[in-house]
């Protein structure tokens, strides 16, 4: 007999967890501020669905610290303004002698460049308003970065040449080099 009786105690129990639980979900959606699809409707587009908003990106400076004399960058600190293919010449990190960095195309929004030194090389390219790349060139290598970045002048970092190239709107790209 006790186990019939725990039998009814527990039906009654489930019972009711099953209608808390319906009740809740019910609850749930009627207070939901989310509209439920209708089958008769067309999926949102794309630009009906909400956006995050970013901020512009800054362009680059009008005027470079260095203008866009290439010749400053020979001590490995230099921000110029390019607006065709160039070669830049800079310390390297280290005892690796020379670095080279040259710029192989530029356009409106649009950089690619390579960075030699030593048996290092690296390639960074970026296409896109306020797009980028950042190079960390060391003594035993390199790393590549690239995407949305601020055209300020980067940090200095122990034992490496920050090498930063930031695309701009009129063909004319930003470069920074940075030493330790």
């Amino acid at each position: 007999m006790r186990k019939h009786l725990r039998m009814r105690r527990s039906r009654p129990a489930r019972t009711l967890l099953m209608t808390l639980t319906a009740l809740t979900a019910l609850t749930t959606t009627a207070c939901s501020d989310t509209q439920q699809p209708n089958d008769a409707e067309p999926p949102p587009t794309p630009r009906d669905r909400p956006t995050t908003s970013h901020p512009a990106p800054t362009p680059p400076s009008p005027s470079p610290a260095d203008g866009t004399d290439v010749g400053a960058c020979t001590d490995g600190n230099c921000e110029i303004a390019v607006t065709e293919p160039v070669t830049v010449r800079f310390p390297a990190p280290g005892d690796a002698g020379r670095a080279t960095l040259s710029v192989t195309k530029i356009g409106p929004n649009e950089i690619e460049y390579e960075v030699k030194s030593g048996n290092n090389r690296s390639t960074g390219g970026a296409e896109g308003p306020g797009q980028g790349c950042l190079t960390y060139l060391r003594d035993r290598g390199s790393g590549n970065s690239c995407g949305t970045l601020d055209p300020t002048r980067p940090s200095p970092r122990p034992g490496a040449v920050v090498i930063q190239a930031t695309t701009g709107t009129n063909g004319t790209a930003l470069l920074h080099i940075v030493s330790p």
